[in-house]
């Protein structure tokens, strides 16, 4: 496998810190969420990191490559648009799924894949379909989790050098996931840091979090805590990152602390040259990409400055390249029917701790809530305030599974207090109709036929 060209250290792009992260000494690069973006319309804050020479890399989080299903070719071209437009090396996703067909339910949230041999078959023959159609080379991440599946055959380390060695893909390691792992499933990440093929990472993600109850929960709204740190150091003792990246997603700190977050990257990743950890040369990481000529790559020719060949040659694939469909029948049902008892309220299928299947169920009717507010902040003021709206839509979010994704979510919980004849107060259920009204491009139901479902249960 080819080097990965350098990426420097730098940032998750968020717009509520779009001018502290414009304002960060040494910046090299950003990572940008795909679908919080539109590749005719880019915010001006990024086109001027851009023009700086600063490097943008598009994250997605929707594609759900460790689901049952293949994946959705209009999510894959959407990804792709997203990387021509922002002129990226690469683009990386997760090692996760995200929503099951039938029934079809979203998760909103990226759920562990179980380490067995039918999901790996499948996520191989799903990464190998997308690398045809992305533009660029493709890195996935290893996820956060609350829960383990029963049942698996694999550890981390293999299930993820297999990946590797069955598709060329590259490897997004996030370290505080690691951490995160430890505290939740009892896995030791420095066993996962000796297993993986290292030369196959394309770069690293620091995050904070917070432990509450013996459960660590992968915030990306704390400081990043020591014990990330030092597994950093830990992985920089291995191998010279080509890129180190602090994610922040909320409950951002003023400016000052932002850059000491980012300073304290740099120090581990620098320390670890320093000491001669790692044959990073002895001008340090930084410099070691400063005059390679990559900074202004375009996307025509990422796929080569990400030092990817693409997808291994057909003799890579080995016996177990494509999935069949029995194996993605088997594993679309064990996804079902566990995502059914997360956001249904089904009973739990065997072999799960019940009790962290109850945690993960509320974190994700939580994360709705909080997700949709952000969305659709007329809602809450509609509503009385963040209290009453948060009240409501938990009501709301115990009998209706998310099925479209967030946006029509907000539509659907709007309908769901309109079909009851709520807001109470007349004058915030004009507001409330108006607002409908606007994004639905409809008529609110008439009373006639709210009464007829509320007949059929569906304002239950």
């Amino acid at each position: 496998m080819k080097p990965m060209a350098h990426l420097g250290v730098g940032i998750g792009w968020r717009p509520e810190i779009a001018d502290a992260v414009d304002r960060l000494p040494g910046l090299d690069w950003v990572e940008v969420v795909a679908e919080n973006i539109c590749p005719g319309h880019l915010p001006e804050a990024l086109l001027r990191l851009r023009e700086r020479g600063v490097r943008l890399v598009p994250h997605g989080v929707s594609l759900g490559l460790g689901g049952a299903d293949r994946p959705d070719p209009e999510k894959l071209a959407a990804l792709g648009e997203r990387a021509v437009a922002l002129g990226a090396p690469l683009v990386t996703e997760h090692i996760a799924f995200v929503r099951s067909s039938w029934p079809a339910l979203e998760a909103g949230h990226l759920l562990p894949v179980p380490r067995t041999r039918d999901a790996l078959d499948v996520l191989c023959e799903n990464v190998r379909i997308a690398q045809d159609a992305l533009p660029v080379p493709l890195a996935l991440e290893n996820i956060a989790a609350l829960f383990s599946w029963p049942g698996e055959e694999l550890t981390e380390g293999q299930f993820l050098t297999e990946l590797v060695e069955r598709t060329g893909v590259r490897l997004l390691i996030d370290v505080a996931n690691l951490h995160t792992n430890r505290v939740n499933r009892g896995e030791d990440p420095l066993a996962v840091l000796d297993a993986i093929p290292l030369e196959a990472l394309a770069y690293v993600h620091v995050a904070g979090g917070v432990e509450r109850g013996g459960v660590w929960h992968d915030t990306h709204a704390h400081p990043v805590p020591p014990v990330v740190l030092d597994l950093l150091a830990e992985l920089r003792s291995r191998v010279d990152p080509p890129g180190v990246l602090l994610e922040r997603d909320d409950d951002f700190p003023p400016e000052p602390e932002l850059a000491s977050e980012v300073a304290a990257i740099r120090a581990v990743v620098t320390a670890g040259a320093q000491d001669g950890q790692a044959a990073a040369g002895p001008e340090g990481p930084r410099a070691a990409g400063a005059e390679d000529g990559h900074r202004a790559v375009g996307a025509q020719d990422g796929q080569a400055a990400a030092g990817a060949e693409g997808p291994p040659a057909a003799g890579a694939e080995g016996p177990r390249a494509v999935a069949g469909e029995d194996a993605r029948t088997r594993l679309g049902l064990g996804q079902a029917a566990l995502l059914s008892a997360l956001v249904a309220g089904t009973p739990v299928p065997e072999g799960f701790d019940r009790q962290r299947i109850g945690v993960q169920s509320r974190a994700l009717a939580a994360k709705r809530a909080d997700v949709v507010a952000r969305l659709a902040p007329e809602l809450p003021g509609i509503l009385g305030g963040g209290k009453p709206y948060r009240t409501a839509f938990l009501a709301y979010a115990k009998g209706r599974p998310m099925t479209a994704g967030y946006r029509r979510d907000a539509l659907d919980f709007a309908e769901h207090l309109l079909i009851q004849d709520l807001p109470a107060d007349p004058a915030a259920r004009r507001r409330l109709t108006a607002w409908w009204r606007e994004r639905a491009g409809a008529r609110p139901p008439s009373r006639v036929v709210r009464w007829a479902r509320a007949l059929v249960g569906r304002a239950a």
